[in-house]
């Protein structure tokens, strides 16, 4: 009896393979991909040693409003008053323990990541010289908000067409001391912020870094071809842009005045993760938020599935992006570079235990405030106890 039974289990177990093989078969050769990735190559990762040798000081973070707003993306200062945009489409004032609707650019429920498009999302936010904010909306544009008057002015609508491209994914903005110009990213012309796992997987290079001129009104291109250009700063000096380009873990600069203007080169490349917002730091360098690291030594599965665009296919044939998240590591990482693009220190939570998904890092009044795009609170870290 027991060849019978043997018999019976390996039908059973061919059945049971073939049944579920052939929707897989299926799925992989009828399904569209939602990308058409291209193959890139990196570098190998830095190793993680030296200044990038791992530790835990994020984990000495607090957290603010803990619940009380969703993925304060990037913050700003007025005085000592302090400003965010949320996941739900919020511009708000967070005083004395207090979160304060100041501005909404959008309508409608703001629940799902359907939501976005008609509710808006506020993500790089700037303090500029008359005491009002600037803000750039993934979806809706550039504004600029008084926060005592609750005045919103569109600046640049996404609605118009820059070089005769859309604009999908208005990202992060920094603004001259004089309030003149504005320097801004576009992510992509193809995928909106809601699908920015899709961006990053397609590799995808039409990002762009535009300049605001708030006196002609005119918008002109600066960079063109970036692939997922997010995070940008000025120098102290004004005299060049710095663009975080997350799909290719690197920052360009980009010259706007002096002997170089118009230039372009690389700031640093091959960071060991991908850059999010930059801003500056008060040893005269710059801080770098990173949401996911490229672990060396270690697996980097963005680095692994670069020059395998036929896995990324199939995983996007077969999986949402939400499913994809919970697959990618909760690594968090802050850098912070010299003014020449050094590495001068790392923090690092390892599991993203305490501060989650980091976006940002600004740097005000002896603390360090991490934004996150997708947590619900606000870090902050005592710059002394690191």
């Amino acid at each position: 009896g027991s060849s019978f039974s043997g018999r019976v289990f390996r039908v059973t177990f061919l059945m049971l393979a073939v049944s579920l093989t052939v929707p897989l078969l299926g799925a992989m050769l009828l399904l569209d991909s939602p990308i058409d990735p291209q193959p890139l190559s990196f570098k190998e990762p830095p190793l993680l040693l030296g200044v990038l040798q791992p530790n835990t000081k994020l984990r000495q973070a607090e957290r603010l409003f803990e619940n009380q707003l969703i993925g304060p993306e990037s913050i700003a200062n007025i005085g000592d008053v302090m400003f965010t945009g949320t996941a739900d489409g919020r511009i708000v004032k967070l005083e004395n323990g207090e979160v304060e609707t100041i501005a909404r650019f959008g309508s409608g429920p703001c629940k799902t990541r359907d939501d976005e498009p008609a509710c808006g999302r506020p993500l790089g936010i700037r303090a500029g010289p008359n005491g009002t904010l600037f803000v750039a909306d993934a979806y809706k544009g550039l504004f600029e908000v008084n926060p005592w008057t609750r005045e919103v002015k569109l600046l640049v609508s996404s609605e118009t067409p820059i070089e005769g491209r859309k604009m999908s994914f208005v990202n992060d903005l920094t603004v001259t001391q004089d309030g003149r110009k504005i320097y801004f990213t576009d992510s992509s012309s193809k995928w909106q912020r809601r699908d920015y796992l899709l961006l990053v997987m397609e590799g995808t290079d039409d990002g762009r870094l535009l300049e605001y001129d708030t006196k002609t009104q005119e918008v002109k291109v600066l960079l063109d071809q970036l692939r997922f250009p997010n995070g940008v700063q000025l120098s102290p000096a004004e005299d060049f842009v710095l663009v975080a380009e997350l799909t290719m873990a690197r920052i360009r600069r980009f010259y706007v005045s002096g002997l170089m203007k118009g230039g372009a080169d690389l700031f640093v490349e091959n960071l060991p993760g991908f850059p999010d917002n930059i801003r500056p730091s008060s040893s005269g360098g710059y801080w770098v938020g990173m949401g996911t690291i490229r672990s060396n030594p270690g697996f980097s599965m963005l680095d692994f599935l670069s020059e395998r665009p036929y896995i990324k296919r199939m995983i996007f044939k077969l999986f949402s992006q939400e499913t994809v998240m919970k697959f990618v590591p909760r690594y968090s990482l802050v850098l912070e570079l010299s003014d020449s693009g050094a590495f001068r220190r790392s923090l690092h939570d390892p599991d993203g235990q305490v501060a989650s998904y980091i976006s940002e890092v600004h740097e005000h009044d002896g603390h360090l405030y991490l934004g996150s795009f997708r947590a619900p609170f606000l870090c902050r870290l005592n710059l002394q106890s690191v």
